[in-house]
């Protein structure tokens, strides 16, 4: 039998995109043969990973994990909504989400992470393209951690446990009761989804953001005095904060309170100051530059038309 070795495991990987166990196995089974080994995995439909990944994947899922005070949401990308439904897919994200709990948010540590079951989630990507047949990707990682208190979640759209179009974590530090803690993180969670906020606070904002709409609110009313811009440049900042900024913004459970102003309230209940020490808000595909088909001409060309 031949001596299969970590180099032309990586060969065959980088020839078929096949993941790393099915890669040992085509050589194996071919004697070391590279080139009989990509006819082998073709002949299993395990090299179509690396063919297809130049198709743009804006579907997906988004998928959370929490364990107590810490939280992972992940974006796992597919190229059709279809694939949300499939329950391998599904399981992919879930399991993804689970292992960023273990060694933190940075994609390219959770490719190179075990997966459960075998293999590395590079691996379980690479297997799932060849097996469900649409380019996949894992996008994008945030956590979120207290000291004490909860990490709180929402899931919009949701297709499974944990898993949906958009997701969002929060962070809640105290001391106080964990149940009505969790409560509360999950009614801003909510908020968070609807309103899109920006930043915690006006601290939190890009600076260029902050300075693009100076330059927006100074040019809608130029020729007035320097003196009186700067008056309605200060006073547009403080109602734009308002609607971008989480604490600031007014909230969506009770609109005659910000956000910042439930959260005291919110003291009584839970028994204990609350604080609110950030959030992440993923919506599946933002940002993401779609191909724009016709779908008339696609259908007429599969024709010969």
């Amino acid at each position: 039998m031949a001596n299969i070795t970590a180099a032309m495991v990586k060969e065959l990987r980088d020839k078929t995109g096949a993941g790393m166990m099915d890669c040992k196995t085509a050589l194996a089974e071919t004697n070391g043969d590279v080139e009989a080994a990509v006819d082998w995995l073709r002949k299993k439909g395990l090299a179509k990973a690396a063919k297809k990944s130049g198709r743009v994947a804006a579907e997906g899922l988004v998928a959370l994990a929490i364990d107590g005070a810490k939280g992972v949401v992940v974006e796992v990308n597919a190229e059709t909504d279809f694939v949300a439904r499939n329950d391998q897919f599904q399981a992919l994200a879930a399991n993804i989400a689970r292992v960023g709990l273990t060694v933190g948010d940075d994609v390219e540590a959770i490719k190179a992470a075990a997966y459960p079951g075998g293999g590395t989630v590079a691996d379980a990507i690479a297997n799932a393209i060849a097996t469900i047949g649409e380019n996949m990707t894992l996008r994008r990682a945030a956590s979120i951690s207290v000291p004490q208190g909860v990490v709180a979640s929402y899931i919009h759209n949701a297709s499974g446990e944990g898993l949906g179009r958009i997701g969002v974590l929060v962070g809640l530090n105290s001391a106080g009761k964990t149940d009505e803690l969790a409560a509360l993180g999950r009614q801003i969670a909510m908020h968070i989804a609807a309103a899109s906020p920006l930043a915690l606070d006006p601290a939190g904002l890009d600076p260029a953001t902050v300075e693009r709409e100076k330059a927006i609110l100074g040019e809608k009313h130029a020729g007035k005095p320097a003196n009186v811009i700067e008056k309605i440049v200060e006073s547009g900042l403080k109602t734009y904060y308002k609607e971008v900024c989480l604490l600031d913004q007014a909230f969506i459970h009770d609109p005659s309170k910000t956000v910042a102003q439930a959260l005291k309230e919110a003291e009584g209940r839970v028994g204990a100051p609350v604080s609110l020490t950030g959030f992440v808000r993923y919506s599946l595909g933002e940002g993401i530059e779609k191909e724009e088909t016709d779908f008339a001409a696609e259908v007429a060309a599969a024709v010969g038309g």
